[in-house]
């Protein structure tokens, strides 16, 4: 028989939905949708700007102030764009896969709090659309089914690529969730709730960067490749599998992917500023100005957006300077340098949080001592050189293979040679038995042959 927890045992959300009338989630449910599409549109134009100028060009520069208008320009490029779908694919999967996507990059921001509460035409009322106590766990459990948008459309497309980069799309999402979902446990123990407004709270005194800060960096190398982004965009792979799960989209179906990669980039990077970044808090020492006077009203959203954005610049920053990984080396970051790393941070931060809550054992020294130890274990393990297997027997030199015996020429692979001409098969034939006749024993027959070989 199931029943139910009750509510004193589930951690508090601090967040006052009370006074919330229909008409004003509705406000907010827009507000949200309004500020995501506009900074996509904003971040497809900052993208251009930065990536150009750390390679030393202007990006867009033309159409409107500062080339601010480019991405609308290319967005009704799209919109006006042939849709075309491909006969060989699953029509109805084909259609739903990018709807998929998006509807789930657009379901994360309902619990992320832009700010605390503010007078509303009358109303007292959260800056943030709904909040409860396992809202980390939504967010984590969108973030999972917004894949299946990638996987099924790649799989539904009939074509071979887009299956190898919803195939590769598969194991990225196994294997960083994994690692993002591990990180986010030591946030948890120390702020003693999944409630996002409660997170937020908890972070009155100091962020949790600081004192969390291994779990912030493997979150941040994990949320670049749950987002697809480079080095880790192994899905797309422009270079080896056309564009990955997107080759077979045109127009707007197209443009729902596109729109969802970067709704998605803005996602995380609002996880990681109200988990690690005290959320909409004002940095210090502006904090404690007049007495908190930034931290009230309708300041707070400043603030938050500004931390969002330095997320964002990261993506660009990394996109311009880093070249994309081998799928081996991308599997071994995910399963032998991130999870293991992030295991062992949450044992030390639970074995912690232990000590310092039923003991009076000095925890400090303990904390530095044993995080000196762990991270000189850590970085040691990262540079043990791999144990490379033994190449099995086999016979030596180089080997012969048949380039026409697929019906059509290959070149050859390293450690490969082609197999001698027929003109070389004849000479080598001929040398081989003139030196068996020896100098006086070939025949007229022999001479003949050799001076035919010789001649060409």
């Amino acid at each position: 028989m199931i029943t139910a927890l009750p509510t004193a045992a589930l951690p508090p959300v601090t967040a006052d939905f009370s006074n919330d009338t229909w008409w004003i989630v509705l406000i907010k449910a827009v507000a949200i949708v309004v500020f995501l599409l506009v900074s996509v549109l904003f971040a497809i134009w900052f993208e251009r700007k930065v990536v150009g100028r750390m390679q030393q060009r202007p990006g867009p520069n033309v159409h409107g102030p500062f080339g601010l208008l480019q991405s609308l320009a290319d967005a009704m490029k799209l919109l006006v764009k042939e849709d075309m779908t491909v006969k060989a694919a699953d029509k109805i999967v084909y259609i739903l896969a990018p709807m998929v996507a998006v509807f789930c990059s657009l379901l994360v921001f309902a619990v992320i709090p832009f700010g605390p509460a503010v007078d509303l035409f009358g109303h007292v009322t959260p800056l943030q659309l709904t909040d409860f106590p396992v809202a980390v766990l939504y967010i984590l459990a969108c973030a999972s089914v917004g894949v299946y948008g990638i996987v099924l459309g790649g799989w539904s497309s009939g074509s071979t690529y887009p299956l190898l980069g919803s195939v590769r799309s598969t194991a990225q999402v196994i294997s960083y969730e994994l690692a993002m979902g591990l990180s986010l446990v030591t946030v948890f123990i120390v702020s003693k709730s999944m409630s996002t407004s409660a997170i937020v709270t908890s972070q009155v005194g100091h962020w949790w960067l600081i004192p969390l800060f291994p779990a912030f960096v493997i979150y941040i190398v994990s949320m670049v490749g749950e987002t697809n982004r480079l080095p880790f965009d192994l899905p797309e792979a422009e270079g080896e599998l056309v564009s990955g799960y997107m080759t077979e989209y045109s127009s707007m179906k197209f443009a729902w992917f596109f729109l969802a990669e970067y709704i998605n980039m803005l996602n995380v990077s609002a996880i990681a500023t109200t988990l690690f970044l005290g959320g909409w808090r004002a940095p210090w020492p502006i904090s404690a100005v007049n007495d908190g006077m930034f931290n009230h009203g309708w300041w707070p959203i400043l603030w938050f957006v500004a931390k969002i954005w330095i997320f964002m610049f990261f993506f660009v920053w990394v996109r311009g300077s880093v070249l994309r990984f081998r799928y081996d080396q991308f599997m071994k970051i995910g399963w032998k340098v991130l999870i293991p790393i992030a295991l062992g941070w949450v044992v030390f931060v639970g074995a912690w949080q232990g000590l310092q809550s039923f003991t009076d054992v000095p925890t400090q020294k303990i904390l530095f001592a044993a995080a000196g130890v762990i991270l000189l274990v850590l970085v040691g393990l990262m540079f043990v050189p791999e144990k490379k297997k033994a190449p099995p027997p086999g016979p030596t030199g180089p080997k012969v293979y048949d380039p026409y015996s697929g019906g059509y020429p290959v070149p050859p692979k390293p450690g490969q040679v082609l197999p001698p001409s027929p003109r070389r098969q004849r000479m080598a034939a001929a040398a081989k038995a003139s030196v068996t006749a020896g100098p006086s024993g070939g025949d007229e027959n022999d001479s003949n042959e050799s001076s035919e070989v010789h001649g060409g």
